[in-house]
């Protein structure tokens, strides 16, 4: 007898949750026609197939090859109660701090986007208090001691009335970094806002809303044609010269083929270090978005950064480390009128022998180090072993007249935060850009969006209360604040 196979292969499982009742599901990774999806099935809701990559061999050097050991936070501020993802604050089970965390000031914002997963908007008038948002600074550095980066958020992060007050108490702190999440309307419109705000570099970024040069795009995602907006902001910030990353939400079909336009224009631009690339998370108000038509995978943003930029290619961009499923980065310096891309020069071994395995790679001093050491120079016999070259054999040197600085950087990094659909609890115990709360918790960005923010944690209750009585008669045992070596 002939036995019959299955039209694909069987690669592993992990557990998901269900799109529709958000209960944790068993699902299978399996390769099928040179792609990846995810199978899952529950009990009430039936079967759901997810295109997850549309590159079965970048997935499996994430999965296989882009591995490091995990970091783990300073404190852990929940216990493991009901499992992954429903005990999120972060519980002990959860295998990587926070390279990036997100703090919201403001629920109040001058935009009323159709694609916001904080539903922010003028008819949202709450500001924090500057007393809670101290305690969560306070928060973040209990977590982590000496934070990497802390995003502030909102809603509009520029409005809020103690703005200024806010980054000087930051500034107060072990932050590393600093990161201003802006649509650009104050930064367009007031110039004396963006002197003061001048005077907080080094170590302040802004994190700078760019979707499309085109109005219709705009309209679609932002609800307003904001092309002059963009352009009076990168004026003023390149008059300032802040530093400013520029941050693309995409939707398949909607701007997925300006890409390259954008990168292109961000490396013109002397304040511009890098393009953030994230693909919508079907989270909070998103209107006209049909996942099966406009989702777009990290793979697939990888391969259309190779067709358009005209400066990367696909095997410039790579996993980052601590979670490879959903972050990717290629690096570039920009020296004088020229670009040249880094990554490529980087070999594996280097990249996960760096002392960490962090979301920016040059918050890592070490590989830091190496890249601004290599790449430096004077053409002085003594700067030979500054060249590239000589750290990797084989490799062409590449030197330049001048010091590098930060300026001389320039980065993409593709961030895809899972949703209900393509949830892998797998990838999510990795997460590493954490919402702190008003009590210390710190949440993983995607399950805040999908099971914690504002009235979702009401079924959250539901489900937890569902465990709860699931147990009835059996034993429960509640890890306490501590990771199991």
């Amino acid at each position: 007898m002939t036995r019959k196979t299955r039209p694909y292969l069987f690669y592993d499982t992990t557990q998901s949750v269900c799109t529709t009742c958000l209960r944790t599901v068993e699902a299978k990774i399996i390769f099928k026609d040179d792609q990846v999806f995810m199978d899952k099935w529950c009990h009430v809701h039936g079967a759901e197939r997810v295109l997850i990559s549309n590159d079965v061999d970048y997935y499996k050097l994430c999965r296989e090859i882009y591995v490091k050991p995990p970091e783990m936070p300073a404190n852990f501020s929940t216990k493991m109660h009901y499992g992954c993802p429903y005990d999120c604050g972060l519980c002990p089970d959860h295998m990587q701090h926070s390279c990036l965390t997100v703090l919201e000031i403001t629920d109040n914002c001058n935009l009323n986007c159709p694609v916001c997963y904080a539903e922010s908007g003028t008819h949202r008038t709450t500001h924090k208090s500057l007393d809670t948002v101290i305690a969560m600074l306070d928060a973040v550095v209990k977590n982590e001691g000496e934070p990497d980066v802390v995003q502030f958020s909102g809603g509009e992060p520029t409005l809020h009335p103690d703005f200024f007050t806010i980054l000087d108490e930051a500034k107060k702190r072990p932050i590393k970094h600093v990161m201003v999440n802006t649509n650009g309307v104050r930064i367009a419109q007031d110039k004396a806002f963006v002197e003061q705000l001048a005077t907080y570099a080094p170590g302040i970024e802004i994190y700078l809303q760019f979707d499309s040069f085109r109005p219709d795009a705009l309209k679609v995602l932002r609800g307003a044609d904001l092309t002059r907006i963009r352009r009076d902001a990168i004026d003023n910030l390149n008059a300032a010269n802040i530093s400013t990353t520029l941050v693309v939400t995409l939707k398949k079909g909607l701007n997925d083929n300006e890409i390259g336009d954008i990168i292109k224009y961000a490396v013109k631009q002397p304040c511009v270090r890098g393009v953030t690339l994230q693909p919508i998370q079907d989270a909070g108000r998103v209107d006209n978005y049909d996942a099966r038509h406009n989702r777009l995978t990290v793979s697939e943003i990888r391969q259309k950064i190779a067709e358009q930029s005209g400066l990367f290619s696909k095997e410039d961009v790579l996993p980052v480390p601590c979670n490879p499923d959903t972050l990717a980065m290629a690096y570039a310096l920009k020296l004088d009128k020229e670009t040249i891309p880094l990554t490529r020069y980087l070999d594996t071994e280097t990249i996960l022998a760096g002392e960490k395995s962090t979301i920016v790679f040059e918050r890592d001093e070490n590989l830091k180090m190496h890249l601004f050491k290599l790449f430096s120079t004077n053409h002085s016999p003594e700067s030979s072993a500054n060249c590239l070259s000589e750290l990797m054999c084989c490799l062409p040197k590449i030197e330049t007249p001048v010091a590098l600085t930060y300026e001389n950087v320039f980065r993409i990094l593709i961030v895809q935060f899972m949703d209900a659909q393509s949830l892998d609890i797998r990838a999510l115990k990795k997460s590493c850009v954490h919402m702190v709360q008003e009590d210390g918790r710190m949440i993983p960005f995607e399950s805040f969006n999908i099971f914690y923010r504002d009235d979702k944690a009401k079924l959250l209750e539901q489900i937890r209360e569902e465990i709860d009585h699931s147990l009835i008669g059996r034993r429960r045992v509640t890890i306490p604040l501590v990771a199991l070596p």
